[in-house]
């Protein structure tokens, strides 16, 4: 017992969830309102698309690098393909916009993977150049512009829900998207991937120590390559289910939530360094930055100190990051 207690108040995840219960609590006295059924599907709808992309920044934290160019990349994935059909005319399954897309960010991707298997820059600097050219490209070569009017199969997956709950005190209603499979779907198979796959050993081992895994047989080029592949089409898919949900493409509304994701995922445990981190931490994290912008307007808080709390939030995650690093490194040191 006493080990599990020590185990248990040494994570990072531990820690996070006391933070959500104890905003809740305090939204909860203050409104009445956090418990309530819709709040909490509304809480669940708004994790969606934060939550896929925290996925695919948690796998690039994990492996050592930093990837801020996911919002760009799905932006340009999306966009391109809702022009195309929307183009073509085209009236179908939900299922082609979705394949196409993740296509296009599996390409996308792909490209990230081989700037930062062959050159010997930080992956920060890479994926912020890439990030310009994926936005320039769509900007630019693309001549992005708001997309109205969605494939009617498109529209109707964004307004599909599994259910609908009523607040008996207000009347208001709240929906529970289909959409909210797919993050349970892509959590599932990634937590899958990375406890039960060679690939997802290597992606820790990369993160853990580059060259040590080379030598314990990880194949260092062809796991980041992939790996990006991997963040490009689940970049892809947050930003169709963006696009759906608001019935309408608009090319720059994914970009920024980069340094929010990033956020979310380092309060998680997610060591900026790479090589430990949890879904489970993860999804903790997104779910307090969630909060953060979502429910504490049940308290009456101005906006501006809802921003305020957010970059307080980053500040707090990437400096609990560093001294976890320097903490790590003093022991190593003193072992040594």
């Amino acid at each position: 017992m006493e080990a599990i207690k020590q185990r248990l108040l040494k994570a990072n995840e531990f820690w996070v969830f006391l933070v959500i219960l104890a905003l809740a609590l305090i939204i909860q006295a203050r409104s009445g309102q956090f418990f309530t059924a819709n709040n909490l599907v509304d809480l669940a709808n708004a994790m969606v698309v934060p939550g896929l992309f925290a996925v695919a920044a948690h796998l690039v934290l994990v492996s050592g690098g930093i990837d801020v160019s996911f919002p760009a990349l799905a932006s340009l994935a999306v966009y391109a393909t809702t022009r195309m059909l929307v183009d073509a005319g085209w009236e179908g399954t939900v299922l082609i916009p979705f394949a196409i897309a993740m296509g296009i960010g599996a390409l996308l991707g792909a490209f990230n993977g081989m700037f930062t298997c062959w050159v010997t820059v930080p992956t920060l600097i890479i994926t912020l150049g890439t990030a310009n050219v994926f936005s320039g490209v769509m900007q630019g070569a693309l001549k992005s512009v708001q997309i109205t009017d969605l494939p009617d199969s498109m529209s109707a997956f964004g307004s599909s829900s599994l259910f609908v709950v009523t607040n008996p005190a207000s009347g208001l209603q709240s929906m529970m998207p289909v959409s909210f499979l797919l993050l349970v779907a892509v959590v599932a198979v990634v937590y899958l991937v990375e406890q039960r796959t060679m690939f997802g050993r290597g992606v820790f081992a990369l993160g853990g120590d580059e060259a040590a895994a080379s030598r314990a047989g990880f194949k260092v080029r062809q796991t980041k390559f992939w790996l990006y592949v991997v963040v490009g089409v689940i970049a892809a898919m947050a930003g169709m289910v963006r696009t759906c949900s608001m019935g309408q493409m608009h090319p720059t509304n994914l970009l920024g939530m980069e340094m929010m994701v990033i956020a979310a995922v380092v309060l998680g445990g997610t060591a900026i360094t790479g090589g430990t981190g949890s879904l489970t931490g993860v999804m903790l994290g997104t779910l307090l930055i969630v909060i953060v912008q979502n429910s504490m307007i049940l308290t009456g808080i101005p906006t501006f100190w809802q921003g305020f709390a957010l970059g307080l939030l980053i500040i707090v995650g990437t400096g609990v990051s560093a001294v976890q690093v320097a903490r790590s490194r003093g022991r190593r040191a003193t072992a040594a």
